[in-house]
């Protein structure tokens, strides 16, 4: 038997020359320029072969992660899912926008899959009967597809990307949060394994539904999350989760401001009232908020499906509201915790002294029913429509401050429940049941791209890409 040849770079093709530095080049620029990877299409990339062998060490690192930790066995998943199983699992109208979707010669209709858990859970139904068969760990590599609406940054948010992607499924609760944890730390032991100091954010669950889940944050200006933490304790979340400590109400004669938006349907009308100037939590010097600092998540927990896209509502207001079209049919008041309750008796007068409709927008005739949301008075206890800002106090522990800051996820992990095996009839009966109970599910992924991409930013230095020990051994 020949040995294999030893692997030389004068054997590889990398084409790096004729691509001269302009400006400030950001780590993707010195990914092109050295020849690792060229861009295809609009959030598209070919890898080359220093790329792929970037690429290559990556996943063996992860894939060791899942075997060796986790007694996980690698599978491979078309990329092509029917539309008629997103339908089963309730998904596919929520996710619409990002989908990829076709139809073939018969007219059945598909899609590129950006994820794979509807899949997974039939080829599981169909094949798993006996509890004993359980727990089953199942992983992939493999390419997905999401048709974002503006891909940028290179690898770190394309619309085909390499993606490693874990399913569990156990008996019970009990056992399916113990694979939650020993998946956790398999997490850890990887990012740190490839030298990135990522940041473990408890987070919502989002379009993929269980309500347990944590996201893997490297901390980036690039980042489109911000991330919480304490400087003091372990509270560490995603913005969109994170509780604040509410400071006292302003006083009644302070300048009060408005951000206005709309629901994607067009029928409400979002008025925010917010302080134009509040003291922090740990007080400090009075702060100025602008429209730049609205917690679009207190907002959308009571409008849930505002267009948080939209930069400009006056137009939008303005078609909701002509005669022709009259699609607007409530005018919603959010007002802040901090505000005196007295403003929502000012915004429920007949003629209200606060501007309840823009200067140049005429109020509709007969007027739109309103209703007004006091955050002093919701369930959960009171809630700020304005960012936590860092050095607000910690929710958690007494003596810590916060930090927020900008960050990028790389990996996110959920415990599903039954979120899909319910419906798509994965179930197993466990003695002394005499009932089959549907599995209970995790889903964990770790963008490989997104990984290399984040990487080369993060660890590029003055002399160019410098990537972590671990991926520069030997094969």
């Amino acid at each position: 038997m020949v040995p294999p040849a030893v692997a030389r770079l004068s054997r590889a093709w990398f084409p790096s020359g004729g691509i001269a530095v302009s400006g400030v080049e950001d780590a993707h620029s010195k990914l092109i320029r050295a020849g690792l990877l060229r861009q295809s299409n609009a959030g598209m990339f070919h890898m080359l072969p220093l790329g792929r062998r970037v690429q290559d060490k990556i996943e063996a690192l992860v894939a060791g992660h899942m075997e060796d930790l986790l007694a996980a066995s690698r599978v491979s998943l078309s990329s092509i899912s029917a539309e008629a199983l997103w339908e089963k699992s309730g998904r596919l109208d929520k996710v619409a926008s990002e989908l990829f979707r076709f139809s073939d010669r018969r007219d059945v209709a598909y899609l590129l899959a950006p994820t794979h858990e509807e899949e997974i859970t039939s080829l599981v139904a169909r094949t798993v009967r006996s509890y004993k068969d359980l727990p089953l760990r199942l992983y992939q590599i493999t390419r997905k597809y999401r048709d974002e609406f503006r891909p940028r940054h290179g690898l770190l948010r394309g619309r085909e990307f390499i993606m490693k992607d874990l399913y569990t499924f156990d008996n019970d609760i009990e056992a399916a949060l113990e694979t939650y944890d020993k998946v956790r730390a398999a997490y850890s032991s990887i990012f740190s394994d490839m030298k990135l100091p990522v940041l473990s954010a408890k987070a919502s669950s989002g379009d993929m539904g269980g309500d347990l889940s944590h996201e893997y944050h490297l901390p980036t200006p690039l980042g489109e999350d911000r991330v919480v933490s304490c400087t003091n304790c372990d509270y560490v979340v995603n913005e969109e989760i994170a509780d604040s400590v509410i400071p006292e109400e302003v006083a009644s004669d302070s300048p009060v401001e408005v951000w206005r938006s709309i629901s994607k349907d067009r029928t409400k009308l979002v008025n925010v009232w917010y302080p134009k100037w509040t003291r922090p939590s740990n007080g400090g010097a009075l702060c100025e908020h602008t429209d730049q600092d609205i917690n679009l998540s207190a907002v959308r927990s009571i409008v849930p499906d505002l267009d948080a896209g939209v930069e400009d509502s006056l137009p939008f207001w303005s078609a909701a509201t002509a005669v022709e079209a009259r699609t607007a049919t409530e005018v919603v008041n959010i007002i802040d915790s901090r505000l005196p309750i007295s403003l929502a008796g000012n915004l429920s007068s007949h003629i209200p002294t606060l501007p309840v409709w823009p200067a140049d927008l005429s109020p509709p005739t007969p007027p739109l029913p309103s209703s007004i949301h006091h955050m002093a008075g919701c369930s959960d206890g009171p809630l700020s429509v304005l960012r936590i800002r860092t050095g607000d106090k910690c929710p958690q522990c007494s003596s810590g401050s916060l930090k927020v800051e900008k960050a990028m996820e790389l990996g996110h992990a959920f415990f599903l429940g039954t979120r899909y095996s319910e419906p798509l009839g994965a179930l197993t009966t466990v003695p002394p049941a005499k009932q089959p109970s549907p599995m209970q599910m995790g889903c964990y992924g770790i963008g490989i791209s997104r990984v290399m991409g984040a990487a080369a930013e993060h660890l590029a230095d003055e002399r160019g890409l410098n990537w972590p020990a671990i991926a520069m051994e030997a094969d």
